[in-house]
């Protein structure tokens, strides 16, 4: 009998396909793992450790231009420099606080980016040549995604001033107030200047899903915007102009089998042709000669950088281990000469975020959580510390605790989950999960991610604080599991909807901050539209690279496993005792030749 019918297997053998294309099996990129030598080289540290990336400086003929990236180690996004043929990933910036989205100036010598070093979100300037720093903006606003106008004079970025999200137009000289580009109630962000100068791209809800817009700032106000991404379905993000301002290059999450998550291509000089899909990633930057197409690639629990040669979309760098997650990119024509020594933060080298405790080798026990409040307020001894480092944590990002009520820590195996999550890593002692009352209060959002056929989620959690020092304005539509019960038919069927608008504040990636301590969101179950508790949205483990049976055998013996314990019900439930037919009555047989006894 077939175990699958031949579109699904059609379906994974493509993706297969896809996933050796990028030199990733499918093992592998589920797992986030490269087992051939990559040009990031992380070396092996022991858990609770933060690793001090390196890179070898093995060239690439076909990708010539540095790069410049925001990543985050010890929860924190820091600015790196890489060039392949002759730099190793080097530490620009390396303080307590967010350096992000990174843009380069047009001549190539400055970088425009966004940071919170003074407690709000500003946008400043650095010089590579001298790595001096210049303050642009100074409100108790937030202001990120900066992109330099062709000249050089001016800046668009992201900004909340005036409430949502929307683009402002800001000289750099400030010899004129900043101009709004943008007043719709929708989140408008993440703008792109075209080459040109007279276009600006950027991503908007204002059509009920994440789309690229394009403003054309010689048109009148009623038509100056036009929705590029409408014909390509998903969650867009990030567009990003070829030097020559001919194609726009975006990123897409797809919802549906209906189309395919990548990066697209919009062709401005076949403005009536669809976009083209180019390869997988989300977060595309162009090389400075405008033939690569650097980009994100995303699994589960680790980030990838490639990059893509144009026209065709071969491969033009493999795919590189990110050491944490990526909040920006940009390329770089060329470095300055002795990077390193122009900035201290070069050498710095991140303490441990946690330090596990000296557990037995053999059978590992179970620790109390001190002042949790949850059915079984209990983790591994593995994982324990973790937890607790986590919980500080975002206590102090957030501004309170949401860690000191669980759904579930520790589950024993004599008490069932519901139907699905028989091995589920809550019986391992290594998992727990949030407390879905939080979600229910409107104080945690989840923004829905498909990434390999699954479906995982981005939690986050709203700022007790919400004037601007803690935490970032969403920027995505997340996703209503609670419109499953509306009375719609379309949202029961697809497990709820994508909400109506981007709510407002200021919110914490709880799901990024916590991959940083090592802990991993996990899968929803194939029949989480239907089933709530399939949905797993609140789930997080630190798995620490074993499987669940490995996991089980730290706490229970093998028997245990191989026998499982039958759960008696509390009350017997009778059987009917089903209705006895009787046989028909037997009909008489004649005898054709009596026989007679003597």
């Amino acid at each position: 009998m077939a175990m699958f019918s031949s579109s699904r297997t059609r379906s994974r053998l493509a993706s297969l396909g896809l996933l050796l294309l990028l030199g990733l099996s499918a093992c592998q990129f589920e797992t986030g793992m490269v087992t051939s030598t990559p040009p990031f080289i992380a070396s092996p540290t022991p858990p609770g450790t933060v690793p001090s990336p390196q890179l070898s400086p093995r060239p690439m003929a076909e990708m010539q231009d540095a790069l410049v990236f925001s990543i985050t180690e010890d929860g924190y996004a820091h600015l790196f420099a890489y060039a392949p043929a002759s730099l190793p990933l080097t530490r620009l910036t390396g303080d307590r606080w967010n350096d992000s989205a990174p843009a380069l100036s047009p001549d190539g010598s400055t970088l425009a980016f966004a940071s919170d070093r003074n407690e709000y979100w500003d946008l400043y300037l650095l010089e590579l040549a001298s790595g001096a720093v210049t303050r642009v903006t100074d409100t108790p606003g937030y202001e990120s995604a900066p992109s330099w106008s062709p000249d050089g004079l001016w800046l668009a970025y992201e900004s909340n001033e005036y409430g949502s999200l929307d683009i402002i137009l800001a000289p750099l000289d400030q010899a004129q107030s900043p101009i709004r580009l943008t007043d719709d109630p929708a989140a408008d962000h993440s703008p792109a200047w075209s080459p040109g100068g007279r276009q600006v791209a950027f991503v908007s809800t204002r059509s009920g899903e994440s789309s690229v817009w394009l403003a054309n700032l010689d048109a009148a106000p009623e038509a100056r915007f036009v929705n590029l991404g409408e014909p390509v379905k998903g969650r867009q993000s990030h567009p990003s102009w070829s030097p020559d301002g001919r194609y726009l290059a975006f990123g897409v999450w797809a919802y549906d089998g209906s189309t395919l998550s990548g990066i697209y291509l919009w062709d401005s000089t076949q403005p009536d042709f669809p976009p083209r899909w180019l390869g997988s990633g989300d977060w595309p930057a162009w090389s400075r000669d405008g033939t690569q197409v650097v980009t994100r690639l995303v699994t589960p629990s680790r980030t990838f950088v490639t990059a893509y040669s144009l026209p065709g979309g071969e491969l033009s760098l493999p795919s590189l281990p990110i050491p944490g997650a990526l909040r920006g990119l940009t390329s770089v024509p060329a470095l300055p000469a002795g990077l390193a020594a122009l900035y201290p933060a070069s050498g710095h080298t991140p303490e441990a975020l946690w330090q596990p405790s000296a557990a037995s080798a053999n059978r590992v026990e179970l620790v109390p959580l001190t002042d949790v409040d949850a059915p079984d307020a209990r983790l591994s001894d593995r994982v324990d510390e973790a937890f607790d480092a986590l919980r500080r944590r975002v206590a102090t990002e957030a501004g309170w605790d949401a860690l000191a009520s669980l759904q579930y820590a520790f589950v024993p195996l004599s008490q069932p989950l519901d139907p699905g999550l028989g091995n589920d890593w809550l019986y391992t002692g290594r998992a727990f999960m949030l407390n879905p009352i939080i979600l229910n209060a409107g104080w945690m959002v989840a923004v829905r991610e498909d990434i390999n056929q699954q479906t995982y989620w981005r939690i986050y959690l709203r700022a007790q604080a919400q004037e601007g020092s803690l935490g970032e304005p969403l920027h995505d539509l997340p996703w209503d599991l609670s419109a499953r019960y509306a009375l719609d038919p379309a949202a029961y069927e697809q497990g709820g909807r994508l909400m109506d608008a981007v709510p407002e504040g200021y919110w914490v990636d709880f799901t990024a901050l916590a991959g940083e301590y090592g802990w991993e969101r996990l899968p929803a179950l194939p029949d989480w539209r239907n089933f709530f508790s399939g949905t797993r949205v609140t789930e997080f483990a630190l798995t620490g690279g074993l499987n669940w049976h490995s996991a089980m055998l730290e706490l229970y013996p093998p028997e245990i496993l191989l026998t499982p314990t039958i759960v008696v019900p509390p009350t017997p439930t009778p059987t009917a005792t089903p209705f006895v037919w009787r046989t028909p009555t037997p009909t008489p047989s004649p005898t054709p030749r009596p026989t007679f006894t003597p």
